[in-house]
C-alpha cells in the first residue's frame, strides 16, 4: 500500500508485424505468419508449422497423431 500507482505506459502501434514462419519440415518460409491452409502440430510442448505441401504428402501420419520425427 505503501508503493505508488504506477502509470499506464503510451499505446504502442496497432499493428504489430507478424514473425516470419517457418514450415518444420522443408523451411518454407510464410513472411506475414502462418497461412490458414498450413498445419499447426503441438510436439513435446512446441508449436510446429508445415505447409501445404509438406501436410499433405504425410497426411496419413498427422491424422495418425504421429510425431514429426516418424514421418
Amino acid at each position: 500500500m505503501d508503493q505508488p500507482t504506477p502509470r499506464p505506459t503510451e499505446p504502442g502501434p496497432k499493428t504489430q508485424p507478424r514473425p516470419a514462419t517457418v514450415c518444420a519440415r522443408c523451411g518454407t518460409q510464410s513472411p506475414d505468419g502462418a497461412p490458414p491452409t498450413w498445419t499447426c502440430s503441438v510436439e513435446n510442448g512446441t508449436r510446429q508449422y508445415f505447409c501445404v505441401a509438406c501436410a499433405r504428402a504425410n497426411l496419413r501420419a498427422i491424422e495418425g497423431r504421429l510425431d514429426s520425427s516418424w514421418w
